[in-house]
Parts: C-alpha cells; sequence; structure tokens
C-alpha cells in the first residue's frame, strides 16, 4: 500500500476528498498511489493538504527508486535486457535490442530505462572518443595500431559497464552504474 493511501486513510478522507481539498485531480491521486511519483506543485499540494512534510511522501518515492521490488520486476528479465548488450554490441543495435526486450517483456520501469539511457549515452560518448583519437593519431605521428587499441578498449569499457550492471542487479536488485537522467 503505497504512503499517500496510507494517510489519506488515516485522515478519514476519500480520493474525491482529498482532490477537493488539494485541488489535485482525482486520477493524479489514483496514479500516485499506484506508485507514481509526485513532484513539484502536486507534492507541495498534496502535502499541505494532509498536513505532512513534503519529505514523508518523496521518501517513499526515492525507497521505491533504489529498491524496486523483486517479484514486481522481475530481476532476471531485466538482466537479460541488460546482457542482450553484449551481443549486439555495435549502435543502435546496442540500444534497439534492449529497448525492443524491454516492450516484449513488458519490463518499462526505473531499471530498464536506466540500462537503455546508458546505452544511449555510450553509444554518443564512443564515436566521440573514437574520433578524437583518429586526431591525436595523426598528431602525434602514432600508428595504425593506436586506432584499434582505442576500438578495442571502447568495447572492453561497453563490456565492463554491462557486466557489472548484470552483477550489480543479481547481488542487490539495482544498477551499479546509473545515470541521473533518462534518455527515455
Amino acid at each position: 500500500m503505497s504512503k499517500l493511501k496510507k494517510i489519506r486513510e488515516k485522515n478519514n478522507l476519500t480520493q474525491d476528498e482529498l482532490a477537493t481539498q488539494s485541488g489535485i485531480s482525482v486520477r493524479t491521486i489514483q496514479r500516485i498511489e499506484a506508485g507514481i511519483t509526485p513532484k513539484g506543485h502536486t507534492l507541495k499540494a498534496l502535502s499541505k493538504a494532509l498536513k505532512i512534510d513534503e519529505t514523508i511522501l518523496k521518501k517513499e518515492a526515492e525507497e521505491t527508486i533504489e529498491k524496486p521490488s523483486t517479484a514486481s520486476l522481475q530481476i532476471s528479465k531485466i538482466k537479460i535486457i541488460n546482457l542482450i548488450s553484449i551481443l549486439f554490441f555495435i549502435p543502435p543495435f546496442n540500444i534497439i535490442a534492449p529497448l525492443l526486450l524491454t516492450y516484449l517483456l513488458k519490463q518499462k520501469n526505473a531499471l530498464t530505462k536506466g540500462i537503455i539511457s546508458i546505452q544511449i549515452l555510450w553509444t554518443i560518448i564512443a564515436p566521440v572518443l573514437f574520433m578524437l583519437s583518429a586526431f591525436a593519431k595523426n598528431w602525434f605521428n602514432l600508428g595504425n595500431k593506436f586506432t584499434l587499441l582505442i576500438m578495442v578498449f571502447l568495447v572492453i569499457t561497453n563490456l565492463f559497464i554491462v557486466l557489472r550492471n548484470a552483477a550489480a542487479l543479481d547481488q542487490k536488485g539495482k544498477l551499479y552504474f546509473k545515470l541521473n537522467f533518462d534518455f527515455i
């Protein structure tokens, strides 16, 4: 049961009554009680209407993100989504394959968004590093082996990121490498 629902019921309020007192729609309250994180104005309005500190509702949202329910998220499916990037390490397949599996396995959640966001960021960073290495090779008269070395380094780095996240999913049910933002 969500923290909002517990507090609302403790105050003997229906969703309609809370909506009237807070100025937030009933549908938004239903979404928050179903697990959507309240933010900004919604968080302030609900906190004010319930006469509670904002951090009480905010804290539950952070706990939900940091400690997802293993049963509901099915960590094994999320690990498969993460590991598929190894097979398709060539852009854009390293993004398309996990994205496709996310929808096929019905695992659209914070963890899968994080996995795909990391691959999107890697797809942006890797070519930039590769081009910079090509320029460095010409500037510093490095041999052709330098380019090959950079390519191998980039592939191994992505492999390490994927495998380290798989290990963290196994041990703690969360990603080791994660971004503070999502691309999707």
